[in-house]
């Protein structure tokens, strides 16, 4: 019996749905293996998150608990982890796909004479190999890796897998940390968070995208309240947040943040490649556009073409009717 260990990341004081979907993934995975799986939380009161994480079906819980991790700071998240790795042993970590993951998954790695899969669109097991799909070029590819090392570390994006509860009388066990600060070579000031991101576009599970089509402040204006009245996020194209109508905070795309929300409204977007892969694991995507021939149809589970300006009002004054009904 091997074990996997699944890093559950948190912010904000509450844990990041992408975790959970991870989790989720390498419950059933460990299950159907006969392996065990282990989970790890990192934050300045982990305790206040296991009560969650009992619900997906691990059998242990590392907490460590710190001060120093009321922010991402990478190398306090790396030496932690990293005892908690050499603690576990495992033969399989699994993490989230988030910028801070990318920011010390190599790291771990390399520490651990590991293999890393990063940013895999799915992953499986076959025996002692681990197996994942991973998008390239802009997504228009997914690439098959495997891995049949002592140790691999995958990370997984999100939206990739389902929330399935599995409940579990896990075991939780404090790991003692100490962590000294005055030998960081970098030092975090101040963390700085978009004016227009009310809802965590990574996170979210319903975005209101804006492209090209918005042209105006009357436009964005649209947007917002299409957005208010989902309790969605807001994201944009590259275009528009170069025009300065959006912050650059809300850009989804190979340059931006990729985002796997339920239910994806790109509006006004032409859909150019390049915007794509920072949505395409949506799971339902409704396209609205004026150009029928526009790309972005090829993508839609739902398309509406005609003019935003009209549609939008009508799609918000309907959608709030039926919420107040």
């Amino acid at each position: 019996m091997a074990t996997i260990l699944t890093f559950v990341a948190t912010a904000d004081g509450k844990i990041k749905r992408s975790s959970l979907e991870v989790l989720s993934h390498s419950k059933k995975l460990a299950d159907a293996n006969g392996h065990t799986l282990e989970a790890v939380v990192l934050d300045t009161n982990p305790s206040s998150f296991t009560d969650t994480i009992k619900k997906y079906g691990p059998s242990k819980i590392y907490t460590v608990k710190n001060a120093i991790f009321s922010n991402h700071l990478n190398a306090a998240v790396t030496e932690a982890l990293s005892k908690v790795i050499s603690d576990s042993s495992p033969f399989l970590v699994t993490f989230a796909s988030t910028e801070s993951t990318k920011d010390v998954i190599g790291a771990l790695a390399s520490r651990h004479g590991a293999a890393a899969i990063p940013d895999a669109a799915s992953f499986e097991l076959n025996g002692g190999t681990v197996k994942a799909l991973r998008p390239v070029m802009a997504a228009k590819i997914l690439s098959k890796t495997e891995s049949s090392a002592e140790m691999t570390f995958v990370s997984v994006r999100s939206g990739s897998y389902d929330l399935i509860e599995n409940p579990a009388d896990a075991e939780v066990v404090e790991v003692a940390f100490d962590f000294d600060e005055s030998g960081l070579r970098a030092v975090l000031k101040e963390v700085i968070s978009g004016s227009g991101d009310k809802v965590d576009l990574s996170e979210a599970e319903v975005v209101v995208a804006a492209g090209r089509g918005i042209k105006d402040a009357d436009g964005v204006k649209l947007i917002e309240d299409l957005a208010d009245v989902l309790g969605a996020a807001v994201g944009a194209s590259r275009a528009v947040t170069e025009s300065g109508l959006f912050s650059p905070s809300l850009q989804i795309g190979q340059t931006g943040k990729v985002v796997s929300p339920q239910l994806y409204f790109a509006v006004g977007i032409s859909g150019a490649i390049q915007h794509v892969a920072g949505m395409a694991n949506s799971k339902v995507i409704v396209a609205i556009n004026k150009d029928e021939d526009a790309p972005i149809f090829q993508y839609a589970t739902y398309g509406l073409v005609g003019d935003l300006f009209k549609i939008l009002p009508l799609l918000t004054e309907e959608i709030r009717k039926i919420k107040a009904n």
